[in-house]
C-alpha cells in the first residue's frame, strides 16, 4: 500500500452504533474470506452484505490474495488476510482453505454465501454457550481508549480488526472482469493489543491506537489462541466506527 497522511479521528469516533444490536450487544462474529478473482464470491459478498444490514451481527470481510494469479489482483488483499484463514484451517485440522469462506465466532466454517446456515450457527452457538459470553465495550477517557472486559473461563488475546466502511471496484481482469462489486467492511489490518486471563478487568491503549490511516471502523475482538499463535474462539467483541454509524 502507497503510504497516506496519518490523519487522527478520535474526536470522530462512535462507539457501539446500530451496527449491534439493540442492546448494544452483538450475536456473534461473522468473518467471510473472499476475493475479487473469484467467481463464486460475489453471491456470498452479496449475502455478507444482508448480513452487516442485520444489525445484530459483527461481520467483517477478510481478502486473501491467492487468487491474484488469475489475471486481477485483488485491490483489497492481504497476505495477512491469507495467513488468518490459513491459521483457521490449521485450528480446525484442515489441510486446505477456499473462497468464499465464512468463519463464524472464530469456532466453524461454513460456505460464504449460505446465509441461512450461518444465521443458524450463530443462534446455535448462542443457545450452546459457545457464543459471545464475555462483555467487551470500549470507550474513550480523555486522549486513552479503555476497553472494558468482563470475567469469563480461560485466557484470550484482546485484537483490534480495522476495516473500510464501503469500497466500490471495477475488476477489469480475472474471473469477474467487466463487473462493479461494492465490497463491505474489508479488513485493512489487524494488531493485538493485549491479553485477558479470564477476569475481569480495563485495559487502557493510547489513544494512537486509533489513529490510522482513513480508519473508518474497527472491531475489537477478545479471542483465544492456540499453542501455535493460530486464531481460535472469539469469547466477546465490539466495534468502534469512526465518523457517523452505520
Amino acid at each position: 500500500m502507497s503510504p497516506r497522511f496519518m490523519i487522527p479521528l478520535i474526536a470522530g469516533l462512535a462507539f457501539a452504533g446500530p451496527l449491534l444490536a439493540e442492546d448494544g450487544t452483538p450475536k456473534g462474529v461473522v468473518e467471510l474470506f473472499t476475493a475479487q478473482g473469484c467467481a463464486s464470491c460475489p453471491p456470498a459478498d452479496a449475502a455478507f452484505r444482508k448480513l452487516v444490514s442485520q444489525g445484530n451481527v459483527i461481520a467483517l470481510a477478510y481478502h486473501v490474495d491467492y487468487w491474484n494469479y488469475l489475471g486481477w489482483a485483488d485491490t483489497l488483499s492481504s497476505k495477512e488476510n491469507t495467513e488468518r484463514q490459513y491459521g483457521y484451517a490449521r485450528m480446525m485440522g484442515r489441510s486446505n482453505v477456499y473462497t468464499p469462506q465464512v468463519i463464524v465466532n472464530g469456532r466453524d466454517h461454513l460456505a460464504g454465501a449460505d446465509l441461512a446456515g450461518i444465521n443458524g450457527k450463530i443462534n446455535s452457538y448462542a443457545n450452546e454457550g459457545k457464543g459471545l459470553t464475555v462483555p467487551v465495550s470500549a470507550h474513550m477517557s480523555g486522549d486513552e481508549l479503555e476497553i472494558k472486559l468482563g470475567a469469563g473461563q480461560g485466557k484470550a488475546n484482546v485484537v483490534i480488526v480495522y476495516f473500510d466502511k464501503e469500497k466500490t471496484i471495477e475488476v477489469e481482469k480475472g474471473e469477474n472482469s467487466g463487473k462493479k462489486i461494492s465490497y463491505l467492511h474489508s479488513v485493512t489490518d489487524v494488531e493485538t493489543v493485549g491479553m485477558w486471563d479470564g477476569k475481569a478487568t480495563t485495559l487502557t491503549l493510547p489513544a494512537s491506537v486509533m489513529e490510522k490511516p482513513d480508519l473508518e471502523g474497527s472491531a475489537i475482538l477478545l479471542q483465544s489462541v492456540t499453542d501455535n499463535g493460530d486464531p481460535g474462539a472469539i469469547l466477546g467483541a465490539t466495534v468502534v466506527m469512526a465518523g457517523k454509524n452505520i
